[in-house]
């Protein structure tokens, strides 16, 4: 991925910081996980040594998140939590009608890290719908494309601080 094609995530300060201390908490465990693999293979055999393929595993896993942690924290950018309502900005819980539909739906304008603690459903701010209601005011009606070539017509009902 060039540099051109890096997407940046929006994080709190407070999402950046917990992320931060997960990824030193995950790299810090990187010699225990060694020291486990290290004992399992001394254990003999390792076609049927369920000890060394689980800590295999487990390794596998743990630095899967470590990658994923590191190109998270480098590209993020760190924004305060806003204050204000009534302007969907990223960080801010939005309350949205759909043309044609009745019902709302309300989800976080950010990053699936800094939604991650809740139970809120999260859009990125780089979704053709959170692109097109970045700087709307509730009341505010704005269009996007669709991935079939059509468009829809979504009103803010509300912008409100997200706090988790």
């Amino acid at each position: 991925m060039t540099e051109t094609q890096t997407q940046v995530t929006w994080l709190t300060q407070d999402a950046h910081d917990r992320l931060k201390a997960e990824l030193d908490d995950l790299v810090g465990q990187r010699p225990a996980i060694a020291q486990k693999i290290n004992a399992a293979r001394e254990e003999g055999d390792l076609k049927e040594n369920g000890g060394y393929h689980a800590a295999r595993e487990e390794q596998g896993v743990m630095e899967a998140r470590i990658r994923h942690l590191q190109e998270l924290l480098h590209t993020a950018k760190v924004g305060e939590t806003p204050t204000e309502s009534g302007t969907a900005v990223p960080g801010t819980v939005l309350t949205v009608r759909f043309e044609g539909d009745d019902d709302t739906e309300t989800f976080l304008l950010g990053s699936r890290e800094e939604g991650s603690a809740g139970s809120i459903e999260v859009y990125s701010p780089n979704s053709p719908l959170g692109s097109a209601l970045i700087g709307a005011k509730a009341g505010d009606t704005v269009s996007y494309d669709l991935p079939d070539g059509g468009s829809m017509e979504v009103t803010l009902v509300s912008a409100e601080p997200y706090s988790p």
